[in-house]
């Protein structure tokens, strides 16, 4: 087998994980104010940098004045875990899975809380559950983007604005690249980690009106621990939504999301990361469109992620592997690219099929993603001459 010739030039960044996800271009550690670092977080100089991240975030966003945001533990794994402890329960909740995620959540409700009035709309890798068949009667928990697939509700118009039940978002790796419809949303969660490129173990969490009327109305029958307590005494805690947040942050992280704001501000804001994200999708759409070798795993362009691009691999060799030879071929096809020093960490989820998953947001430059792609065909003739071949 001849193999193609190996490109010359590499990406100037070969970060392409999905999460967490590459700095912004020009970022460096010495480039971060140490107005905080090694002050007590309760310190007002810190509250007033942890309050400036709400700040920043609901300003770039556009979350309505009257939501609440906080900074919890635990990255939005914390904050989605939050929001179900707290909130569930007080009537039927319908979950929509269609990825490791969204099918996380399910397990959590039906096995750690044992909610028995639960209905799982579900569908497999690359499709998007039947939006129809939600009843919002029920409150409803979904993915905005799901990140180990690929695949995105389209918009939020399946949503009713004369809900019953609330809706509980996890938008983790939709914010600041996707359009987000707040007045469809009663909670939404997010991380640092992802579109902004920032430092993970923290979780943001935003509160609609509703969603602040269950919290003071409804007492869930479980015991809940101190990390996820959002009420004292019936009313909800202000302070976690002012910068005093549940356990200590790590005030260096902080520093860090505030650097990631402000670019995002000196960008032109949400339309310019948006752009940004728009352009890296675009460029490896035409590739794949051309590509005898990949495919995106989404089905349709309408639910087709830009931020988590998932791929699969559809080369005639490969997919005439068994399902164990496929996985061992795909995961030596990333060895390949990490050899290179071309791109790290893209290999598909564990729970997903066999394939890459390329980040593709705002910190992600569109010429580093372009010099990626030929890497891609060269490192896929590499394992099949090198591996499939021989064995």
């Amino acid at each position: 087998m001849t193999l193609p010739d190996r490109p010359a030039l590499r990406p100037g960044n070969p970060c392409f994980s999905s999460g967490p996800c590459a700095k912004r271009p020009g970022w460096t550690l010495w480039g971060l104010s140490d107005l905080s670092i090694g002050r007590s977080h309760r310190a007002t100089i810190c509250k007033a940098r942890l309050n400036e991240v709400i700040d920043r975030s609901r300003a770039i966003l556009g979350i309505p004045a009257d939501y609440l945001i906080g900074i919890v533990p635990a990255s939005d794994t914390g904050a989605i875990e939050m929001a179900l402890w707290s909130l569930l329960g007080a009537r039927g909740v319908d979950m929509l899975s269609w990825e490791s995620f969204g099918s996380a959540w399910v397990s959590d409700v039906t096995k750690q809380l044992k909610l028995d009035n639960v209905r799982e709309i579900a569908a497999d890798y690359g499709h998007l559950p039947d939006l129809d068949q939600v009843n919002f009667d029920r409150d409803v928990v979904f993915t905005w983007n799901g990140t180990t697939s690929g695949v995105c509700v389209p918009n939020g118009e399946w949503i009713p604005s004369d809900r019953s039940g609330l809706t509980i978002c996890d938008a983790t790796s939709a914010a600041f690249a996707l359009d987000l419809s707040w007045n469809k949303l009663d909670v939404t969660t997010w991380s640092w980690q992802k579109v902004m490129g920032g430092e993970a173990a923290h979780g943001m969490l935003v509160l609609s009106p509703r969603a602040v009327e269950r919290l003071e109305t409804y007492i869930p029958p479980w015991p809940l621990p101190k990390i996820f307590r959002l009420t004292e005494g019936g009313k909800i805690i202000d302070g976690i939504f002012e910068g005093a947040t549940i356990n200590t942050p790590s005030m260096l992280a902080v520093e860090d999301a505030i650097d990631g704001l402000k670019w995002a501000e000196a960008l032109g804001g949400l339309s310019a990361l948006q752009s940004r994200v728009n352009a890296n999708m675009a460029a490896l759409t035409e590739w794949v469109e051309d590509s005898p070798n990949f495919a995106f795993l989404a089905v349709t362009t309408e639910t087709r992620s830009p931020t988590s691009i998932c791929l699969k691999i559809t080369a005639p060799w490969f997919l005439a592997l068994s399902e164990t030879g496929q996985t061992a071929a795909a995961k030596a096809l990333v060895v390949r690219l990490e050899e290179a020093g071309v791109a790290y960490d893209i290999g598909s989820y564990r729970d997903a099929p066999p394939g890459l998953r390329i980040w593709g947001g705002a910190t992600v430059e569109t010429d580093d993603l372009v010099l990626l792609l030929p890497w891609l065909d060269w490192a896929l003739a590499s394992v099949a001459a090198d591996y499939v071949v021989a064995k």
